[in-house]
């Protein structure tokens, strides 16, 4: 149904890209394990940590090298279920899996005071919704498309940016600035706003908006990328423009791919509004049994309040 049968097992798999994926899971579970043994102060991940951040790796491959990422070429619906897993999916499983230490030493390697910025809410948040909208304008993700260099790159900010944009959320050192419950939900509702715009041009748009999934030769064009081969061998070897009949209609396809993309974004932050909530009002119970115990009445310097130990 979906024309699998005209790839091989490389091109759905992409063999060299998935040993690498692989080396740097087992990078990630000798640091995280027996090496941490070696670091001060340093603990070992969890299971839970190590399951979240393995899960996270696979998303990112299925997404960037596996089939999502093939399909992604073929059909825009799949296109976007794998930008999805790109950045809203991988990168919040990736940080909740590395431990503190880990963060600590990531933290003092980058020019944190520099860049530091970047990761405000707000600028996070316009940054990587303002990246996506820009990378759907037709013009730009058809250029995009058929540029692999600039393809690269510019998926490379893009997950960056989404790692910014989780950060205000899932900041995992206990020192740092840490949001209020009140701020994240704002957060959430902004990141939920910003992103409607690409969407709604895309589900509304009344005919198919980008060459690269509407034109046969300039799909075959972009899919050099993913199946080896010249463009126009590779029409051929799909059955020529009758390929596309076998797929749903372009239009539809991209209808699809709009509400996909825009249903697993805001299941996804509904879930974390949830857990947003659900740690807002832990922490509000805390503080009320902190001040009515005897021991700890009126203690506005307890553990909840790291900022006040300073």
């Amino acid at each position: 149904m979906l024309g699998l049968q005209y790839f091989s097992f490389d091109d759905l798999w992409s063999p060299l890209i998935l040993a690498l994926f692989l080396i740097i899971a087992a990078a990630y579970l000798v640091l995280v394990g027996p090496f941490s043994e070696r670091v001060q102060g340093a603990e070992p991940a969890t299971a839970g940590q190590k399951v979240l951040f393995l899960a996270g790796l696979l998303a990112l491959y299925l997404a960037q090298a596996g089939p999502f990422n093939l399909l992604g070429h073929v059909m825009f619906s799949f296109h976007m279920v794998s930008m999805a897993l790109s950045y809203l999916v991988a990168p919040p499983l990736m940080m909740k899996g590395l431990p503190t230490w880990v963060w600590r030493g990531v933290v003092r390697w980058l020019p944190t005071r520099q860049l530091s910025f970047l990761a405000h809410p707000i600028v996070a948040a316009v940054l990587f919704n303002g990246l996506f909208s820009l990378y759907h304008l037709p013009v730009v993700h058809d250029y995009v498309m058929l540029n692999f260099t600039v393809h690269r790159l510019y998926y490379i900010v893009l997950f960056i940016t989404s790692m910014l944009m989780w950060w205000t959320l899932l900041n995992p050192l206990p020192e740092g600035r840490q949001a209020s419950g009140l701020s994240k939900v704002g957060f959430i509702f902004l990141n939920m706003v910003l992103l409607t715009p690409a969407c709604g041009l895309i589900i509304f748009a009344s005919e198919p908006l980008y060459q690269t999934y509407s034109n046969p030769a300039i799909w075959a064009e972009a899919m050099r990328y993913c199946v080896s081969g010249d463009s126009s061998a590779i029409l051929r070897s799909f059955g020529g423009p009758a390929f596309f009949n076998i797929l749903s209609s372009t239009k539809e396809d991209q209808q699809v791919g709009g509400i996909l993309m825009k249903f697993i974004q805001e299941g996804i932050f509904v879930s974390m509004l949830a857990y947003v909530f659900a740690q807002w009002y832990r922490k509000e119970r805390q503080e009320e049994d902190d001040d009515l115990s005897p021991a700890g009445g009126g203690n506005e310097q307890g553990p909840l309040n790291p900022a006040a130990k300073s």
